[in-house]
């Protein structure tokens, strides 16, 4: 419902009984002389009392009135004026006159009955993905192939569509409201966790596949409780960075595209609290503790502190270091102190100290910040369409590269320390582990920010040749 009333703008007899004494370069003379945008009643000064002559706060955004609108009669002003005068009415605010009261809440129905629908597809399209995936060559890669390449996107676009269904807003509504804050928190969560659903009910069908190609034993139950609680964590995040912009007078591309680089900046930054937060860590033994101050030592890592992640179940052998300089914690798996020994161990840890001096993390990070401004201008129309969208695909790709020479310049520098041999070696060893097949490619692939681990051990063979 909209209210369309003269009470809606500025009168233009008022504001020259307000602008009275004041020196002005040209004023209108009668209401059908209303002048441009360009003129200086096309922006009325920052201390305009334009609140108090209508009612509305400054800074407000209304729309323009639609054509059928008797503008004239209600306000003497000649049809077809405000529209080329969206400026006049609001200091430093382009505006229109229609003034929206209250619209119907949307219907939780239809939403809800889609988002039950997609949970069907996704399980669907996981079930099958896994099939085909098992009965492929190197299944291992192929199943990170299909969680990327396939499932992901899936989940994703399945956000698109509920947010277009109003999913979220229609579960405020019928909660909390959504004219407030909170209200809009909720529905952005809600409709991010919607997503999550989706995507949890396509990854659950695939758990079985990887338990048999890599001959472990995990539950599906506990595999989807551990991704549910990062389905949560990033669910919140995101709707807690995108609120102010929702509570602004609109999500601007730049906001927008500030947003996403306020949220990588902290997720990287909080990174190793965040990974303490939404996986079950322990500090070391003390015999683990002394072990990896010695592995540390000899691969030239420098952490503050270590946290050993449980994952006997799952049995994934992994290490990587997380924080800002300062602060950086090393990560590593029980399985990883379990299966690897001392030399192998060495080596691994070394890799990431070279990624560290590379600051390979920084530049993924960097890459995303750089690319998001673009992308979103020409998501929202704010621009050249397609000149910026080549703009971010370039940024991406340049940031693609040169994450790919951090991760050799991380493999040299681990030769340099402990030898090409033994991180040849010890990628090796990591791939038999993973029961994972050492991948080569003839080309780079451009869009990925690693290099293939069957590359990278040719390399160092190479190297130490």
């Amino acid at each position: 419902m909209y209210l369309y009333d003269s009470w809606a703008f500025v009168r233009m007899a008022d504001a020259r009984r307000w602008s009275s004494g004041r020196t002005v370069a040209s004023q209108a003379t009668s209401p059908g002389s209303i002048p441009g945008r360009r003129t200086p009643w096309g922006r009325l000064p920052s201390d305009f009392p334009f609140a108090s002559l209508t009612g509305i706060p400054d800074g407000a955004f209304y729309g323009p009135f639609p054509s059928d609108f008797p503008f004239a009669s209600l306000t003497g002003i000649p049809d077809g004026a405000c529209s080329q005068t969206h400026d006049f009415l609001c200091s430093r605010t382009r505006i229109g006159i229609m003034v929206p009261l209250q619209s119907t809440a949307p219907s939780l129905g239809p939403p809800t009955v889609f988002l039950v629908l997609l949970i069907f597809a996704g399980a669907g399209f996981g079930a099958v993905g896994s099939a085909v995936a098992r009965r492929l060559s190197n299944p291992v890669s192929k199943y990170r192939l299909l969680y990327l390449g396939a499932l992901v996107p899936f989940a994703l676009l399945s956000y698109g569509l509920l947010a277009l269904l109003e999913f979220g807003g229609a579960v405020a509504a019928a909660t909390v409201g959504t004219a407030d804050p909170l209200g809009s928190l909720v529905a952005d969560v809600t409709g991010l966790l919607g997503a999550g659903v989706v995507w949890l009910a396509a990854y659950a069908p695939t758990i079985r596949g990887v338990r048999a190609v890599r001959g472990i034993d995990l539950s599906t139950a506990t595999a989807v409780v551990r991704m549910a609680r990062y389905v949560v964590g990033v669910s919140v995040a995101v709707a807690v960075v995108m609120l102010p912009l929702r509570l602004g007078p609109g999500v601007s591309p730049l906001g927008l595209a500030g947003a996403l680089a306020v949220l990588i900046l902290v997720g990287v930054g909080a990174s190793p609290w965040i990974v303490a937060a939404f996986r079950s860590t322990t500090p070391p033994s003390e015999s683990e503790h002394d072990r990896l101050t010695t592995l540390r030592t000899r691969a030239g890592l420098d952490v503050r502190d270590t946290r050993v992640l449980d994952t006997d179940d799952e049995e994934t052998a992994a290490v990587y270091v997380r924080g800002p300089p300062g602060y950086r914690r090393l990560f590593v798996t029980s399985t990883f102190l379990d299966r690897f020994d001392d030399g192998t161990a060495a080596a691994l840890l070394a890799v990431q100290a070279g990624r560290v001096r590379a600051h390979l993390l920084a530049r993924r990070a960097g890459a995303a910040v750089l690319a998001a401004a673009p992308l979103v201008a020409a998501v929202a129309g704010w621009g050249p369409r397609w000149p910026l969208l080549g703009a971010a695909v370039g940024v991406v790709l340049v940031g693609f590269w040169l994450a790919r020479r951090g991760v050799r310049a991380a493999d040299d520098a681990a030769a340099e320390t402990v030898g090409s041999d033994a991180v040849a070696d010890a990628f090796e060893r990591y791939a038999e582990v993973h029961a994972l097949e050492p991948s080569r490619r003839r080309v780079p692939n451009p869009l990925s920010v690693n290099v293939a681990l069957g590359d990278r051990i040719d390399r160092l063979r190479g190297f130490q040749a």
